[in-house]
């Protein structure tokens, strides 16, 4: 009987045990699980830690100037069936059909109050614009054409309403010009003869006539160097310029405020590039490059290019390169980036338009304006995987709201800066935009730190540091706080930008840990700071953006 009783016991303890391994397996099944569906949602997940680290900034001078009105978008020509990898991103994007009507495109414009546009790209060269008893034809696909399509036709009834529109919008606009009109493709595919400047001068002298206000006239789409579809010499293109620079000389004579003259709007090549600007000394007012230096959309190592704080770096070589032909050469000509979409052939669905992008699309922003480029021109406003703006519902993607956050609060002045403690923190900083003090964009492209990030500012007269502690009790020369208000002396603004479920494939944006969204009248929402005691260091989360604000705090370079 005692044997059969301690049977009994012994199997029960064995179930017991089989049960509890059980649950404990089923546990961890579960647990797994879930780190499977975490690491699913996000490019990174990875336990975070933290580290400090020292921003210094010589507030002495700026290193470079931009416009006031340095964010720019662009609208592209692309009809609906233009198609990329089996993929067709446009819709109904194109200047041609694009539903001017729609309250979040107006009120995404008007919030920047203003924003400039320009209008061009790849089939601007194929576009001729309505003459009275002429035909005028959309654009039809047709493989057998240079790039794709057959020459497509402006009519005057939508450049009326787009120049409506851009009034109501307050929008600043540049227009890009047809600058293959009457030549013709050579056996070594570049483009020969002279330019035709008729279709030109007819739809610039019909703009000034209907008393449209235009900013800038561009010549040419990416025919600089070897061009995209064909290109054209250095040596001609310069004369094409004085031509296009007498028109609007002409048709504006007694206007006090011309319209600019741009080009070539292309690939940096830097021998084309001098020669070009060489012979442009008088007519040219603005040298436009396009940057596309992540590769082609179908890349899928696109991430991995945006977070290499190497690769981002190899971007400075065309500002750089661009800066010093144009201090060289004596000319009054500034440079811009007339259209840059980071990843070519209409960007990645899901890289370009999400989250992620705003990493490569600020440092491209910070990193232009150090080299004193003047405007920057996103491709695009809406189109394509890379436009601010959802192609279909206009809804803003989450660069969209980077960029409305510089233009609000970067101002012209930039400051040299370094970051001491890991390359990932890139760091850029410039004079506030409408109000004193100096403002920081912080870029995190680790995704497992978080860094404490002290301010400090070069004092060269004591060949030393002082970091805002000091300033409390130092009257430097160099750099000085503002006594207001005790709120105003003890804080600063901040504005976080991260991911929604810190999914970087994401285009959900959250400011300060609240998502970005429309109202239902399409009104683009607040951009609402936080206050953050001054002596606090920045907090930069993993994956994350932060501008910071500091009111109370000038160099003499923002004085």
């Amino acid at each position: 009987m005692a044997t059969v009783k301690a049977d009994i016991e012994t199997s029960t303890k064995q179930k017991t045990l089989l049960y509890l391994m059980g649950s404990f397996f089923s546990l961890l099944f579960l647990i797994s699980c879930v780190w499977l569906y975490l690491v699913s949602k996000s490019s990174v997940f990875v336990p975070s830690q933290s580290t400090q680290g020292t921003l210094f900034i010589n507030g002495t001078a700026s290193i470079g100037a931009t416009d006031h009105d340095f964010i720019c978008a662009t609208l592209d020509w692309w009809p609906p069936d233009k198609c990329d990898y089996g993929t067709c991103s446009w819709g109904r994007a194109s200047l041609l059909n694009l539903d001017l009507t729609n309250p979040i495109l107006l009120n995404a414009i008007k919030a920047f109050s203003p924003l400039k546009i320009r209008m061009g790209g790849t089939l601007q060269d194929k576009v001729i614009y309505e003459r009275q008893g002429e035909p005028c034809n959309t654009f039809v696909k047709n493989s057998s054409e240079m790039f794709g399509f057959s020459q497509g036709c402006l009519p005057m009834s939508r450049w009326d309403e787009l120049n409506t529109f851009f009034k109501q919008a307050g929008a600043v606009v540049t227009f890009g010009l047809n600058a293959l009109k009457g030549r013709t493709i050579a056996s070594d595919g570049s483009a020969v003869g002279a330019w035709d400047p008729s279709d030109a001068k007819s739809l610039i002298r019909y703009t000034v006539n209907k008393g449209y206000r235009i900013h800038g006239w561009e010549l040419g789409n990416e025919l600089s160097g070897n061009g995209v579809g064909t290109r054209l010499a250095a040596d001609q293109y310069p004369s094409d310029i004085n031509t296009l620079q007498n028109i609007v000389e002409n048709i504006h004579a007694g206007f006090e405020d011309k319209p600019l003259v741009l080009a070539p709007g292309g690939f940096f090549d830097a021998n084309w590039f001098t020669k070009f600007i060489d012979k442009t000394p008088k007519s040219l007012q603005v040298v436009t490059q396009h940057i596309y230096n992540l590769g082609p959309g179908v890349d899928d190592h696109l991430i991995d290019k945006i977070l290499d704080p190497s690769y981002l770096d190899g971007g400075s070589q065309m500002f750089s390169s661009l800066q010093g032909i144009l201090k060289s050469s004596g000319t009054q000509a500034v440079a811009w980036v007339g259209e840059a979409g980071g990843a070519y052939n209409s960007g990645h669905n899901l890289v370009t338009n999400a989250f992620v992008f705003s990493f490569w699309y600020l440092d491209q922003l910070g990193m232009a304006s150090s080299y004193d480029t003047k405007t920057y021109c996103r491709q695009t406003l809406i189109g394509g995987n890379y436009g601010l703006l959802n192609t279909t519902t206009f809804v803003p993607n989450p660069d969209y709201y980077s960029a409305l956050l510089w233009h609000r609060l970067m101002g012209r002045n930039a400051l040299s800066t370094s970051f001491s403690g890991t390359k990932k923190i890139r760091a850029y900083a410039h004079c506030s935009k409408a109000t004193q003090g100096i403002t920081l964009l912080l870029i995190n492209l680790d995704g497992n730190t978080t860094f404490q990030v002290s301010i400090s500012t070069e004092n060269f007269a004591k060949n030393g540091t002082w970091t805002l502690q000091e300033y409390q009790s130092r009257r430097a020369k160099f750099a000085r706080i503002h006594r207001g208000s005790k709120l105003d002396e003890d804080t600063r603004e901040e504005y976080h930008l991260t991911a929604k479920d810190n999914d970087l494939h994401s285009q959900t944006v959250l400011l300060n840990g609240k998502i970005l969204t429309v109202s239902s009248s399409g009104a683009i929402p607040p951009l609402e700071p936080i206050k953050v005691g001054l002596f606090n260091p920045i907090t930069v989360a993993p994956l994350s953006i932060v501008f910071a604000q500091i009111t109370n705090m000038t160099v003499p370079a923002c004085v």
